[in-house]
């Protein structure tokens, strides 16, 4: 018995779920372009057997974890590792009981849809997990992963992944793609050009992150010139790996276009340390800018995802370190901070910008008419806290009046859990059918567009915006 129903996401009115299964029959085996997501080059470079499945699915997931942890399970109980390397839980199957005992608490989430599509369709598991079969269901999963089968290698063909692009600092020295690339393995694996480290002032190491920059290329990167030229050559290393894009992860998405003697003063007081707040945050901005020039020079798509207020919790960020599961989405303004870096690249159709957004106030409002009208830009899909079906149908009704279907950019699953990657463009091409059944069947596409649309949904536009 499937403890999946084969119409989830179709639509309720039978009507209408019967056009939105014939669009979604034509594009459910697509192959799956991942252009931006967080699974480690490592897997793929190694192809060592994932090492039991607390660890691929409880401890590096954080929609997994932050869950649990809501409920006051303690991180550590969980396996998740300590900044000071004290103690946590290190037997895999205690950690995965307490799992299973609690996995109630995902009823009604995306991230029990994408549980459920992992454990049916790639371990053949058609009861719901419970406290009661938890030791049964991680012998199964346990054994399949010490299987060829189920190495990362394998489960990527099987997964029928077509590209998938990681994210790595601009500090990384990338020897897991040269590893990948030397080993004659045929998956596209890419890398993509992560540079927070060093332009954030307030990132922790800012200036240490510089200088290490620096000497990776050979420059003296503690010179405003000498910056700039080191991400130019930094930028097209990671070409080298087959980057496409770069990726900025900022607090806000305000951009500046400040006179170069006023951006390298700026440079040297994040150097020295004295920025005050809104002076790093224009120094942010103004690196947009510059990245955004450098991509009208070496081709590479620019990513803004701005609006989280990350590692809300100070105490855990201590103890634990970044990305933890305590980001919190903030109000983002897009007309205003985005105008600097509009007006000096925005009409430019050789360059592309793709927005995201964790405020989805700003959908019909703001990033909808900027991508209806800018060349240069493109709406990501909903992103993270978003990437449900709720939020993912908003997201459509909302930007499509303005911004239409071309203007947006596919799907992508901007994901650190491996095995979750089908399930969730398998629910974004299911949303996506659902909707077009509905302008079908209310008069506002035509039945003969609309498996084309559902197509380049699917897989055409993520193709083409990032250039794979």
């Amino acid at each position: 018995m499937a403890i999946l129903d084969d119409d989830r996401l179709l639509g309720t009115d039978a009507g209408l779920r019967a056009i939105a299964r014939d669009l979604y029959d034509g594009v459910r085996d697509l192959p799956i372009i991942s252009p931006h997501g967080h699974t480690d080059p490592r897997w793929f470079a190694e192809n060592a057997a994932f090492p039991d499945p607390a660890q691929l699915f409880v401890t590096p997931d954080h929609y997994v974890f932050r869950m649990l942890h809501s409920q006051g399970i303690p991180l550590e109980d969980l396996g998740v590792p300590r900044a000071d390397g004290g103690p946590i839980e290190g037997d895999p199957r205690r950690i995965w009981r307490l799992f299973a005992g609690n996995y109630h608490l995902f009823r009604g989430t995306p991230s029990r849809m994408w549980l459920d599509h992992a454990f049916q369709d790639v371990f053949g598991i058609t009861e719901r997990l419970s406290a009661d079969n938890a030791d049964a269901i991680y012998d199964r999963i346990d054994g399949q992963l010490k299987t060829d089968a189920f190495r990362p290698r394998a489960l990527f063909e099987r997964f029928n992944i077509e590209a998938i692009s990681t994210t790595d600092s601009a500090i990384d020295d990338l020897k897991w793609h040269r590893m990948i690339r030397d080993s004659g393995w045929q998956g596209k694996v890419v890398t993509a050009y992560r540079p927070d480290a060093v332009v954030d002032p307030e990132f922790a190491g800012f200036a240490e992150n510089v200088a290490k920059l620096g000497e990776i290329v050979g420059e003296d990167a503690t010179t405003w010139t000498g910056y700039l030229a080191a991400h130019r050559n930094r930028r097209d290393y990671f070409k080298s790996f087959g980057a496409t894009s770069s990726d900025h992860g900022h607090a806000t998405a305000r951009t500046e276009d400040l006179p170069q003697d006023v951006a390298a003063r700026l440079f040297d007081k994040a150097l020295q340390g004295t920025c005050t707040e809104d002076e790093a945050d224009a120094f942010r901005g103004h690196m947009l800018t510059e990245m955004a020039r450098m991509s009208l020079d070496d081709g590479l798509v620019l990513q803004i995802h701005p609006g989280s207020f990350r590692n809300h919790s100070g105490t855990t960020l201590d103890r634990f370190g970044r990305d933890k599961g305590y980001d919190i989405p903030t109000r983002t303004d897009y007309v205003h901070a985005l105008k600097p870096l509009l007006d000096a690249v925005g009409h430019r159709a050789d360059l592309t910008v793709i927005l995201f957004t964790l405020d989805e106030s700003t959908y019909a409002r703001e990033l909808a008419p900027l991508a209806g009208v800018y060349p240069c830009l493109r709406l990501g899909p909903p992103w993270w806290f978003h990437d449900s079906p709720e939020g993912m149908l908003r997201f459509r009704q909302m930007a499509t009046e303005t911004a239409g279907f071309y203007n947006t950019v596919g799907f992508n699953d901007d994901t650190r859990a491996f095995c979750s990657i089908p399930a969730r463009h398998d629910v974004a091409r299911r949303v996506d059918c659902a909707f077009l059944a509905t302008l079908i069947a209310s008069g506002r596409l035509d039945a003969d567009e609309a498996p084309g649309v559902a197509r380049d949904l699917a897989y055409g536009l993520a193709k083409q915006a990032y250039r794979l």
